[in-house]
Order: structure tokens, then sequence, then C-alpha cells
């Protein structure tokens, strides 16, 4: 199942048209509805049987939450000058996060506010925030999960500095568009650097190959989100605006790295406050293999949270991983030889490979895969 095809819970309702369609079904009992404003639903909620249902964030005139408390309903009321939404039901969208670009800047966007409010409150140690940032980000997994449900999912992790109009940017943007040509899913960090390329690349996959070609001229021009974070995202959002129908693909970043916006190419975008959470969740939820670019300390701690679930086989199975650059992973950062070592012996000794260069990355993954 490819993203935006979503699977959910039949007592989930996130938008106000399944709302409508439950309710003419007769109940809302036991129903778990997420972020749906029912101010104008008044009557619906007076007239429907709510017993047991939960209401996480739903606006509601006075006498429609008193009467679906009366019916033992639990309302979780939205909560009052929060730059984001902790009981959303479903992912971010890239327009959502950088939504005010044009007219003041990437400061004026909610991505930007979010990480503001989690380094103020995150100095102050209020139990209440801590709360917060916990529920939004445990509502971002169950949307995230709701999501890939049946999805092979591959992750190309890679390091942030990997700049716009370099030889790397654009092999890990060719990685993307290969890997969602073959029908897998493209999940990344959902930074910039190796991350933005590899998105890029699947938003890439469903135009003619000149797209890409074009795409890297263009984005070469805003090489990097330093100095100016708002100059390359609006480089990004005019390659959307002028190629759009992009292929989806998915990025799972964190507030945690201030110094990382997100980017624009992916069209699902699971955003965390707790780098912990983010980090386990992309690699356990890449079932089908992570293929792992040249990076520094955060990719080289990717690739060994990567192993231990493979080493002992805590999540079945183990994936494929393979490590691209052979110079970077054997001597400037040598990962490889260790990972070697760990494997020696043990199931994931056949799902290892390290391969010269990116363009051979695709067909290393069939290999351990089995795919043909």
């Amino acid at each position: 199942m490819a993203p935006g095809q979503r699977h959910r819970s039949d007592r989930e309702i996130e938008s106000l048209d399944e709302f409508d369609d439950v309710v003419t079904r007769g109940s809302l009992a036991g129903h778990r509805v997420q972020s749906v404003d029912l101010s104008h639903r008044t009557f619906a909620l007076l007239s429907a049987d709510t017993t047991g249902a939960i209401f996480l964030g739903c606006p509601m005139q006075p006498d429609a939450a008193a009467k679906v408390r009366s019916d033992g309903a639990l309302v979780f009321p939205p909560v009052p000058d929060l730059p984001f939404d902790p009981y959303r039901g479903l992912l971010y969208s890239p327009d959502e996060l950088f939504e005010g670009l044009t007219a003041g800047g990437y400061d004026a966007t909610p991505d930007a506010l979010a990480y503001a409010w989690f380094q103020e409150t995150k100095a102050d140690g209020d139990i209440f925030a801590s709360m917060l940032r916990s529920i939004h980000d445990d509502a971002i997994s169950d949307a995230l999960d709701e999501l890939l449900v049946g999805a092979r999912v591959v992750g190309v992790m890679g390091g942030h500095a990997m700049a716009r109009g370099t030889d790397a940017y654009a092999g890990a943007a060719r990685l993307g568009q290969s890997l969602a040509r073959d029908g897998f899913t493209v999940a990344t960090g959902g930074g910039p650097g190796a991350m933005e390329a590899a998105n890029l690349g699947a938003y890439a996959a469903p135009h003619p190959d000149e797209m890409l070609a074009e795409a890297l001229e263009l984005l070469a021009k805003a090489p990097s989100f330093t100095p100016s974070i708002s100059d390359w995202a609006a480089a990004a959002f005019d390659v959307r605006d002028r190629w759009p129908g992009g292929g989806d693909s998915v990025g799972i970043p964190t507030w945690f790295y201030g110094h990382e916006p997100p980017n624009a190419f992916a069209g699902h975008i699971a955003k965390y406050f707790a780098n912990a959470t983010r980090e386990d969740g992309l690699l356990a939820r890449s079932n089908a293999g992570v293929i792992f670019l040249p990076g520094a300390a955060g990719t080289v701690q990717e690739i060994f949270d990567n192993a231990t679930p493979n080493y002992y086989e805590s999540r079945g199975e183990p994936t494929p991983m393979v490590l691209v650059n052979r110079e970077h992973w054997t001597e400037r950062l040598p990962t490889w030889p260790l990972l070697q070592s760990l494997a020696a012996g043990r199931s994931m000794e056949s799902r290892i490979a390290l391969v010269d260069s990116v363009d051979e990355a695709p067909a290393a993954l069939k290999l351990l895969t089995g795919d043909k």
C-alpha cells in the first residue's frame, strides 16, 4: 500500500467527512475522534449515542460537551495558544509546516514556531509541556503506522551537510528516484542534505528523467539551508510548483535539531519532539531495508541502531543494510569492519553489503532481499 492509501481502525475518526459518515450510521459509541472541529455538529452530538467515546482536541459547543460527558465520553479540550496540535490525526504536509514562508520568512512558519515553543518549554521543565510533547509524538506515530500499512519501506540515511549542486546530492536523488520506481516507499530523516535529495528523487519518480536534472540545477542556486532557511525552502517550493504531482515519500524529522528544517519534497512528514522516538521509529518502519549514505556521527549511530535488532533478531528476520562508499566506511569512519564482525556467523551476515557508489545500491538491496 503506497503512502496516501490510509488504513485506520474502524473506531478512529480524523476528519469531518468521517464524522458525518459515522453519525449517519447512528452511533459514535466507542469511537475516538481526533482534532475534528465539531462546533457546527451540535445537533449530531446531542442526538447520537456517544457512550465510551473519546474526543481529542475537538472544539464543540458547551451544551454538546456537557451531553457527551453525561454519556460517559471523555473530552480532552483543545489546548489554547499552542503552535501545534498535540492530538492531530494526520501527518504534516510541507505546505502546513511552511505556511507563511512567502509572507514572513521561515521564522513565521508553524515549523519554526513549534521549535521556539520546544526550546522555551524544554528549558523550564514544565510537566504539562512535557505531557503535550508526548501526546503529540504518540499521535504522530499512530498516523505514521496507519499510513504505512502494507508498504515496502526503504530507509535512506545520510548527513544533513550534503549540499545541493554536488555529485553526492545528485546521486542520492537518483537513488530515491530508482527506489520509488521499483515500488518502494522511500523514508528519510526528513531534513536537508542527503535526506532531502532522496525525498526529491522519490518526488521526481513519476516525471520524465529530464525533470530531475532540471530540478537539480534550480536547487543548486540555494545550495544549503545556511545562511537562509527561507531561501533554501523557497527554492524547493519553486521546484514543486513547476512540476506538481510528484511522487510520495516519507520524511521523519525532529525539532530536537533546530538547525535542521524539514525538507519540502517528502509528501508526508512525521515530525517529532523526541529524537530517540523518531530515530527508532524510522529504522523500525524500514521493513525492506536501509541504505546508508556517507555521513558523520548521526549516520554512524543509525547504522548501529539498526544493527542491534538485526543482531538479536528482536524485530524478527534481519532487514537488509547497504553501506555506500567503501572509502568512507572502511577508512574515514571504519564502520564496515565492525559491522562485518558483528554479523559473522549470524543470520544478518547475508543481509549486509558494502558498495562503492550510490548507483550500485538499488541492485545490492534487491540482491539482499531476493528480489529480481
